[in-house]
This record gives structure tokens, C-alpha cells and sequence, in this order.
């Protein structure tokens, strides 16, 4: 016969649960938390950049000002650990918004693959321009936009091995999909919804897809080719309005009608200044919505001085608020500021690719965002940056980082590429 336990009710209560109960409510968690995966992936589709959760940049708190971290340091280190090689590559699908980190991805003529394609833009009625009105581009900059730093894009594109892929899906004909989440607004939310989304057990985001490209035929009122200005410029894209929904304007604070544009490959916009010419390069650098050039590179050990500068007011000073495409270790600081020219070279040690380092990056007070909470510091660094790095006879504004143009206009770039400098000079900042 089975033993009875005469146990006392709380004790046989707190038992039931343990052996039961909790592991039921676990599985249904788990299983809440699959449908919710599924439902927000695009069938026949995959997605891009490293799985959730990871970073190339999860120890980046741990450098030196020499760019490479003490363990890097030992003596009895090998000399690859000193080479300056690419610790990070990061694409912002989103102008100002959160970036995607890859461990390789591929340059193409307007920068890395699906960086900064698309940005948001508030429309103003002009009273002197029969009341039309226009598009104005809004990012990091702009002070009320400072939670766009809390948007995050996924990039999902045709995958040919999945069970669900057909070529007649959306999804596929418009060369992928992609997924924007925001934070939903709990201020609003009766008590017992915020504590579901504390508990999991309700979203804590909103959101929504768009195609990549749009699909064909291309709708002429659904995604319209209208006039964008960028920081006042104009130029022409594709607008995507039709897609944005009016929660994601009340999350960013926006007060008038909100859109979404996407560049267009009719209206490419050139990088000039210190940027070499078409004929120079055998092809035209654009920059789609990136400021001024195609790519941003930055270094560990540079930022890791300007976090020494400015930890007073913000304890871990993390990069990603400088928004680089190319992140660097394994050089001192501000040792790129006299670069001219470096090489990429992959670890199967090929030719590899003459990159131009244009200029140095003029700091504007964008990097005062805190890229977690979306809060802007009243100060830092934009203050240390111009006390301490007005170091461009053609800039104002302090600088830190480099801007590039590579010489080839697509190539493979991958995480832990060796950085070879070809060449050393001066520099001098020509605004565009």
C-alpha cells in the first residue's frame, strides 16, 4: 500500500501548487508566449541580425582607452589581439531609431544593407504655399522626438527554406517586411493591465509591418513619391503614411499627421564635401538618409576616454548613443582622428577594401539621448564634446568618430575584419 501523508493543509496546499499548478501555469506561459512569436512573424520570411538578446557589444563597459580590454593586455597575448579590427556592425533601418546589430553584412552604394532607408516626418500646412504644406524629416534632434531612440525595427526577408513560403505571399513580392514595435503607453492602462504586462501575460509593445519595397504595381496613392525635407534640403521618397498607426504619433508626442517615408531610388542623395567625386570612385556614393556619408565609423577606445570624461553625469557612457555603423577595437584613443585612408580585410586574408575617412564627425547634441529610456541629459556629452574635442579647423562643433566612404560599392564586411591603416594626413571639415 502507498504510504499516506498526513501532512498539515498549508503545507499539502503549497505542495499541490509546487507539483502542479506552477508547472501548469509555465507551460501556459510558454505556449502564450510561442503564439505571440508566430503571430508576428512573416510567413516565408527570416530575420536578420543577431538573435535576441545578444550583442557584440555586451562588454563594452570594459575597455580601456587603448581600445582593447585588460585581457587583451597580458603578455603573453598573440599579436592578432592587437590588430584593430571590427568589433561591431550596426544598421538603422530607422532614421533615429534603434539599430540592428550584425555579425557580417554587406556595404552597398548608399551604405550598410537596409541602413537608414526609411525615416519619420511631420506634415506643416504652409499659409504662404497655398496652404499644400510639406514634409519635414524628424530625428534625435529634434527635442520632442527624443523617443524614437525606443522604436525598434526587425528586418524579416524571403527565406526559400521555410515551410510557409510562397511566392504569391505579400511578404515575398515586396522583398521582405518590416516589423516596427514601440512601447506601449501604460499611463493610461487600468491597474490590472499593467500588471499583466509586468507579468508577461500581455504585450508590453505595439506594433506593425511594412513591405521593404512596394509591391508591385506600386500604388500611386497607397505609397505616393512626394517631397521630403531633411534638415531643411529637400529631396523626394516614398511615403508610407498609410501604415502608421495613430498610437506610435501619440507615443512620440507628435502633434500634427505623422509619416513614414522610404528612399527612392530615382532620388539619390550624393555625399559631397570632403566625400571623393563619382569619377574618382567608378561609382556615385549615396547616402540614402544618413546625414552626410555613407557610413560612421567609432572606436572603443575613443568613447572609452569620452566616458571617462563625463562619467560625473552619466555613469556608463555606451556607444550606441553615437549611432556608429562600424565600431573599432584595438586602437588608442583618438588615434583615427589622423586616418586618411584604412583597409578592410576579412580573416581569409584577401586583397581586402580601400575605405576613404573622409572627415571627422561633427557632434551635434544627438548622442545626449540615453538610447534604453529615451531620455535626453541636459548637458552631457554634448558640453565635454565641445570643451574638449573642437579639434577641426573647418567644424564648430566638437568631434568624435570619422565618416567613410569605401571604394568599391558592395562588398562583404563581417565582425572581427582586420583594420589596416593605408594612410595617415590632415583634416579639414567641409559642411555639405
Amino acid at each position: 500500500m502507498m504510504p499516506r501523508l498526513n501532512l498539515p493543509v498549508p503545507v499539502a496546499v503549497a505542495l499541490l501548487y509546487i507539483l502542479f499548478v506552477f508547472p501548469v501555469m509555465g507551460m501556459a506561459y510558454y505556449e502564450l508566449k510561442s503564439r505571440r512569436a508566430r503571430a508576428r512573424t512573416p510567413k516565408g520570411c527570416r530575420k536578420l541580425g543577431l538573435h535576441d538578446g545578444h550583442s557584440n557589444l555586451h562588454d563594452e563597459h570594459e575597455y580601456s582607452t587603448d581600445g582593447r580590454k585588460p585581457a587583451q593586455n597580458t603578455a603573453n597575448q598573440d599579436d592578432t589581439k592587437s590588430t584593430p579590427r571590427i568589433k561591431a556592425l550596426i544598421a538603422y533601418p530607422i532614421k533615429s531609431c534603434r539599430g540592428i546589430e550584425f555579425n557580417f553584412t554587406h556595404f552597398k552604394d548608399s551604405g550598410l544593407a537596409w541602413d537608414r532607408r526609411f525615416c519619420f516626418a511631420e506634415y506643416t500646412a504652409d499659409e504662404k504655399d497655398d496652404g499644400e504644406g510639406h514634409w519635414d524629416a524628424k530625428t534625435l534632434r529634434n527635442g520632442t522626438f527624443s523617443r524614437l531612440a525606443l522604436v525598434r525595427p526587425e528586418i524579416w526577408i524571403p527565406d526559400p527554406t521555410s515551410p510557409s513560403y510562397d511566392k504569391r505571399l505579400h511578404s515575398v513580392k515586396s522583398d521582405g517586411v518590416l516589423l516596427i514595435f514601440y512601447p506601449r503607453d501604460t499611463s493610461r492602462l487600468p491597474p490590472w493591465t499593467r500588471l499583466g504586462i509586468k507579468l508577461g501575460l500581455l504585450e508590453s509593445e505595439e506594433w506593425f509591418s511594412i513591405p521593404l519595397n512596394p509591391p508591385p504595381p506600386q500604388d500611386a496613392s497607397t505609397y505616393p513619391l512626394e517631397e521630403l525635407r531633411l534638415f531643411s534640403i529637400p529631396t523626394r521618397a516614398t511615403r508610407y503614411s498609410t501604415h502608421v498607426p495613430a498610437s506610435l504619433a501619440e507615443f512620440l508626442g507628435s502633434k500634427k499627421p505623422l509619416g513614414l517615408f522610404r528612399v527612392h531610388s530615382g532620388h539619390v542623395r550624393v555625399a559631397v564635401g570632403n566625400a571623393p567625386s563619382e569619377r574618382e570612385l567608378g561609382y556615385v556614393p549615396d547616402k540614402a538618409f544618413s546625414d552626410e556619408y555613407p557610413l560612421q565609423m567609432q572606436s572603443m577606445g575613443s568613447l572609452r576616454d569620452m566616458h571617462g570624461r563625463t562619467k560625473y553625469a552619466i555613469p556608463q557612457l555606451s556607444v550606441r548613443r553615437f549611432r556608429p555603423n562600424v565600431v573599432v577595437e584595438g586602437v588608442r584613443a583618438y588615434e583615427e582622428d589622423a586616418w586618411k585612408m584604412i583597409r578592410f580585410v576579412s580573416s581569409d586574408k584577401g586583397e581586402g577594401v580601400d575605405v576613404h575617412v573622409c572627415c571627422r564627425t561633427v557632434r551635434c547634441k544627438l548622442p545626449n539621448v540615453d538610447p534604453d529610456t529615451g531620455e535626453r541629459h541636459a548637458v552631457e556629452p554634448d558640453k565635454t564634446l565641445r570643451g574638449t574635442r573642437v579639434i577641426d579647423a573647418g567644424a564648430k562643433g566638437g568631434c568624435l568618430g570619422m565618416m567613410l566612404v569605401p571604394s568599391r560599392p558592395d562588398f562583404k564586411i563581417s565582425v572581427g575584419d582586420e583594420v589596416r591603416v593605408v594612410s595617415t594626413g590632415e583634416h579639414f571639415y567641409k559642411r555639405t
